[in-house]
């Protein structure tokens, strides 16, 4: 298997962990000093910093579905759908409500770890799937 190919398949199974919400095996194939950007503000590095984005996230049900992978050196793009429902997201309920948003990954992959995540997902499309509603500031 190619060194392309094999960072293809960390990224999947780096999110098939996450849908599954297995911490220690996700520790496992995740570098020590990892960092997120995109996610929650102000997480930690490392391993400490999976455990806040967990944390953050409180119980989730969701299923991460990869619809388009692709790779360049050690930097694997993911784009996937996700089909989850959890209590409330960014404060607002969540009353039950399956929520469906697309996202895009960027995993920067060395020595077969994940070391780097950027994420870019359809936040505001989930907030308005679970009822919030938009107001125009004042002028």
């Amino acid at each position: 298997m190619s060194t392309l190919d094999h960072n293809k398949s960390t990224a999947r199974r780096w999110l098939d962990l996450v849908s599954a919400g297995d911490l220690a095996q996700l520790k496992a194939l995740t570098s020590p000093d990892w960092v997120m950007l995109g996610g929650p503000p102000n997480l930690p590095p490392g391993h400490a910093g999976l455990d806040e984005l967990f944390r953050t996230i409180g119980p989730v049900q969701q299923t991460w579905e990869v619809e388009q992978i692709l790779a360049e050196g050690d930097v694997v793009a993911v784009r996937a759908m996700n089909h989850c429902t959890q209590e409330s997201f960014l404060g607002v309920p969540g009353r039950g409500i399956e929520q469906i948003f697309a996202a895009t990954f960027l995993l920067r992959i060395v020595d077969g770890r994940v070391i780097q995540t950027w994420r870019t997902a359809d936040d505001l499309g989930r907030l308005l799937q679970l009822g919030a509603h938009i107001e125009a500031g004042a002028a």
